[in-house]
């Protein structure tokens, strides 16, 4: 497995609590490395995006299709085990991030390019 990071020069602090922070991007790396077969790459891209940090964590996947992306961060939510090739767990991760995140005035969303790879995203108000 390869992980890689890129950060945008003289990024301005978040209005965030560090905890929380920690939690949701490992709970995120974790996916992508749990999802990606092989020990596929893991990139993490921090950036701007007006008043507001964007961390974005890529992996190259299985993918999500189309039609459950919508359902990912929802309570309990699992793929289809066959989707997935068996890699296990509660699903309670995606939600967890989602709740720690609008209780921080963020969002989160995916993009995914299944079948191969996809792209979380958080974005954080800046300080």
């Amino acid at each position: 497995m390869n992980l890689t990071l890129s950060t945008a020069p003289d990024l301005p602090h978040v209005a965030a609590d560090p905890d929380k922070v920690r939690q949701v991007l490992t709970n995120l790396v974790d996916n992508a490395i749990k999802y990606s077969p092989d020990g596929g790459p893991v990139q993490i891209e921090l950036g701007q995006a007006g008043h507001r940090v964007r961390i974005s964590v890529y992996d190259e996947g299985l993918g999500i299709p189309p039609a459950e992306q919508f359902r990912i961060f929802e309570k309990f939510y699992r793929l289809d085990p066959n989707l997935t090739r068996g890699v296990g767990g509660t699903g309670l991760g995606l939600y967890i991030c989602r709740e720690l995140v609008r209780r921080m005035d963020g969002r989160i969303w995916v993009e995914s390019r299944h079948p191969r790879g996809s792209k979380l995203v958080l974005e954080l108000p800046v300080a």
